[in-house]
């Protein structure tokens, strides 16, 4: 079972009534009745039992940990590398791809932390938080000056951290327009987390708004996941193009990491097709790992798993590993 149980509507029958019984006397009917009445004020009424959901995979809520409980770092951290995963456009995996690909280099011994800017909150509540029980979020770092380790709930899986997302940040957009240095202020924020961090992960809105342009200023590199469906390269020209002015006026050293294809199916020649046309657009940049469609990355998100823990030995999770290890290698 999932996070949805279904629902169940108790059944009652009614006894049968033979014909006998409906040739009774009516003064029998009323000493029954009688007898009855004194049946059911002696009779304690039963109380089902309830059943305990004993599902394995049923979602277990996170403790809401503070940085000051993090556990000792292992190893030595390297140059810290901030990566955004962006894409304007909705439903290419980019929440699925931040969580697997964060988890997976956390197995790999990495210490990660992982930046949920998108309003929606899916890569917070992929990793199984409850967003109820959140005092502060990225809302309080960009808006409200919060220093951003106040923000950060460790080890939400081996060597990862997460900086969560509520429905407060829907409002960020429109608040951020008024305050001084707008676009930078997650720059501000994550750059103080250099050394602390092998890699930093932001997960971006599908849009091309302030939180994006705020991710674009503090992002080292770039990974763009395009689904091999229909439209697969639609509104990334956009992309490249907010790339590049952000590039040329707020932070000279954006380059785009890697692309991803994702949500990959064999069996079709549209799959097949649309992945040919990306590399021969892209080139070297995109990723040799493609991320195929499977049912079980659609679920893990349900149970607040990455991948890697909700399914180890399937293709999903051997897929994310090996792009952690080409992310690696790529330096």
């Amino acid at each position: 079972m999932g996070i949805f149980d279904s629902f169940r509507r108790d059944k009652k029958t009614e006894p049968a009534v033979s014909r006998e019984e409906i040739e009774i006397e009516e003064t029998h009917d009323e000493q029954a009745g009688s007898l009855k009445e004194e049946e059911d004020q002696e009779t304690p009424e039963i109380e089902e039992p309830v059943i305990e959901n004993d599902d394995e995979n049923a979602q277990q809520i996170k403790p809401i940990k503070h940085y000051e409980d993090k556990l000792p770092v292992e190893h030595v951290i390297g140059m810290t590398k901030i990566i955004a995963i962006i894409n304007q456009k909705g439903g290419v995996g980019k929440s699925t791809t931040a969580i697997n690909l964060a988890a997976a280099l956390g197995d790999m011994g990495k210490q990660v932390l992982l930046v949920d800017l998108d309003p929606q909150g899916n890569a917070t509540s992929g990793l199984g938080i409850e967003k109820k029980q959140l005092d502060c979020c990225i809302y309080d770092v960009l808006l409200n000056d919060l220093d951003i380790t106040q923000a950060i709930i460790p080890d939400v899986y081996k060597g990862l951290d997460l900086v969560p997302a509520t429905i407060n940040l829907a409002g960020a957009e429109v608040e951020l327009v008024s305050e001084m240095a707008r676009e930078s202020r997650l720059r501000d924020a994550v750059g103080s987390l250099r050394g602390k961090y092998d890699y930093v992960f932001i997960d971006c809105p599908p849009s091309l708004g302030l939180l994006t342009v705020n991710a674009l200023v503090a992002a080292d590199k770039l990974i763009i996941p395009i689904q091999t469906e229909f439209y697969a390269l639609e509104g990334v020209t956009k992309l490249l193009e907010s790339m590049k002015r952000v590039k040329s006026r707020l932070n000279p050293s954006l380059e785009i990491f890697g692309i991803l294809l994702t949500m990959y199916d064999g069996r079709t020649t549209l799959s097949r097709q649309v992945a040919a046309d990306v590399r021969n657009y892209f080139g070297s940049q995109v990723f040799e790992t493609i991320i195929p469609r499977t049912v079980k990355l659609s679920e893990a998100p349900s149970y607040g798993m990455p991948i890697t823990q909700y399914d180890p030995s399937g293709k999903g999770a051997a897929a994310y590993v090996e792009l952690a290890k080409e992310v690696v290698k790529r330096g």
